[in-house]
């Protein structure tokens, strides 16, 4: 009888799940990604950060960090499918020199199958370790910070569908050109996944 009790609670935990959609309760760490060597090699940290949300796939969407709404356009309208080499196009963040770190970005949205989600993304936890990601080895990198802190990266957040996509990039000079013959690629901004996760 007890078991026969339990295993309909059980499903109707489930269903009821499915109805409200997700709401997002596992570590951060599940979705981490593993950096360059070079950003271990020659660790430069961070004390301030930029921001900036994107959202695509999406019936609504709304993003909420340091208590600003990145998503004001987004909020009750379908976000289109993002074009090809989209990222690349990325402009750079607008909303400047965030302290590390506010309280967790707080994301509402409804996937394109209907379901509605809401996370929080903790960028304290993810960055915990303040490190901004590079492939610059050292022989190659100019002088360009005060010690061990450098400038401002800027840390994007991504949703598309049911996936959440945090992204970092710098710029970051260098000693030699980057394309060949082109004497104002002096410098590296490269576009690095730090964190994942699928609602």
């Amino acid at each position: 009888m007890w078991k026969l009790i339990l295993c309909r609670a059980a499903f109707v935990s489930a269903a009821l799940f499915i109805v409200t959609g997700c709401h997002a309760t596992m570590s951060v760490q599940a979705g981490m990604q593993t950096p360059p060597s070079e950003t271990h090699a020659v660790p430069l940290h961070f004390v301030s950060h930029n921001f900036e949300a994107f959202c695509y796939n999406t019936l609504t969407c709304k993003v909420v960090y340091n208590n600003h709404d990145f998503t004001r356009l987004a909020i009750d309208r379908r976000s289109p499918s993002p074009p090809s080499g989209y990222r690349k196009s990325w402009p750079h963040a607008l909303y400047i020199g965030i302290r590390n770190f506010p309280p967790p970005a707080e994301v509402q949205w409804t996937s394109m199958d209907g379901a509605k989600h809401e996370a929080k993304v903790d960028m304290a936890g993810i960055l915990k370790d303040q490190l901004i990601w590079h492939k610059v080895p050292k022989s190659d990198m100019m002088d360009f910070f005060d010690g061990p802190v450098a400038g401002a990266p800027n840390v994007y957040l991504e949703v598309n569908d049911r996936t959440i996509n945090v992204y970092m990039e710098m710029l970051i000079p260098t000693k030699t050109e980057q394309i060949r013959g082109n004497k104002n690629s002096d410098f590296r901004d490269d576009l690095f996944m730090v964190w994942t996760r699928t609602y």
